[in-house]
């Protein structure tokens, strides 16, 4: 085993809880796994070494919230919505209908170019959902493609009702064959709890079913508007309710209470010209937040962990450090991973050099390429 040490970090955030941050600091690497974190000066000798130069460096960032098979553009929508045209989630079987004409390579090299951009950008885990082919076989094959780039991988075929069948039958399709077709190529269920997709009977139905199959469960909630959304996903042990914009006191009250993390979804208000959600009033409740893209190609058509993390902070009035943390520890506890999103001794080597001094200039500095360098599993990766 190959040991690395990188040390003249000029400030490392570890999302350890024990000890957040660090100056003039150093980590070394073995095995793809960190063995050792402390002061530069103290380190133990390793086989390489890694000069900071006195940048900053942050865990890998853990993007809890992504849809990256499909095929199409959504160029159109897009424009329309800027020219004042309202969103109300039905470009979705616009991308279905490119998804299911679309070949197995076609997808799978959209997907490549996706994770390759996240990567430039940080994100060293990922999650990807189906949900663009709405049929068993395609649904199949797009959790087959997802699987070749993460262990992540959300059976969604609950996005919305296909218009060639009704929602009773579509249901039945989605608890019935679809899910024993899916359920051994995904780890997560989802389904798209809101007006215009599936109400709260359906979603419950459809998330037990694959609870039962052994799927762990999360939730599209209360993203257009107040609903049932959050109540499902804290009363059915969700591990993530996701978008959270439109919230009473009552849900806040019970994503506390319940340890649902709340993962906020601002690039689909950006791309939306929708409400933040408020992350203040979440994080000052006691509620677990996390941060991710939905990168998709119709309402969030982004890749940019840092540029999340900088809307988290002007719209949504996060301070930078809760912003980082969210976007890091908050997106794995969001996929119930303790080696992932932290620089802790024993935890997955996944580490992000920025050419600045604090992970602060991500928010100050927004759109600027600040990743100087990515390492997953104590490997270069960018």
């Amino acid at each position: 085993m190959t040991s690395t040490v990188f040390d003249g970090i000029g400030l490392l955030y570890t999302a350890d809880p024990s000890r957040e941050e660090i100056e003039d600091a150093a980590v070394v690497v073995e095995d793809g796994v960190v063995r050792w974190i402390g002061r530069s000066a103290d380190a133990p000798a390793a086989d390489e070494r890694v000069d900071a130069e006195g940048r900053a460096v942050i865990p890998g960032f853990v993007d809890s919230h992504a849809h990256l098979v499909f095929a199409g553009d959504r160029t159109a929508e897009f424009a329309a919505r800027m020219a004042g045209q309202r969103y109300s989630a039905g470009g979705i079987r616009t991308t279905v209908a490119a998804t299911r004409e679309a070949t197995v390579p076609e997808l799978a090299a959209t997907t490549a170019l996706l994770v390759t951009e996240m990567t430039a950008q940080g994100t060293t885990t990922f999650e990807i959902k189906s949900g663009y082919g709405l049929t068993v076989e395609s649904e199949r094959r797009c959790l087959e493609i997802a699987g070749q780039f993460t262990t992540e991988t959300t059976y969604l075929g609950a996005h919305v009702v296909p218009p060639e069948v009704s929602p009773d039958d579509y249901v039945r399709t989605v608890t019935g064959p679809m899910l024993d077709a899916c359920a051994p190529h995904a780890r997560w269920i989802d389904v798209f709890c809101e007006r215009g997709a599936f109400d709260e009977e359906q979603s419950r139905e459809i998330l037990g079913a694959g609870i039962k199959a052994g799927l762990r469960a999360r939730i599209h909630a209360n993203q257009l508007g107040e609903g049932p959304g959050v109540r499902v996903a804290c009363e059915m042990g969700a591990a993530s309710a996701d978008h959270c914009t439109h919230l009473t006191d009552a849900d806040v009250a019970a994503l506390a209470d319940s340890g649902v993390v709340a993962t906020l979804l601002p690039g689909a208000e950006f791309s939306t010209r929708s409400p933040y959600p408020d992350a203040r009033r979440l994080l000052d409740a006691g509620v677990a937040v996390a941060l991710a893209t939905d990168c998709n190609p119709g309402s969030s058509f982004t890749t940019s962990m840092p540029f999340c993390v900088a809307l988290a902070v002007r719209e949504m009035r996060m301070t930078p450090l809760e912003a980082v943390r969210a976007a890091t520890r908050g997106g794995a506890q969001a996929l119930l991973r303790d080696d992932v999103g932290t620089l802790r001794e024993g935890a997955q080597a996944d580490l992000v050099m920025l050419n600045a001094p604090s992970y602060v200039h991500l928010a100050y500095r927004p759109g600027v390429p600040l990743v100087a360098q990515v390492w997953r599993s104590g490997r270069r990766a960018v």
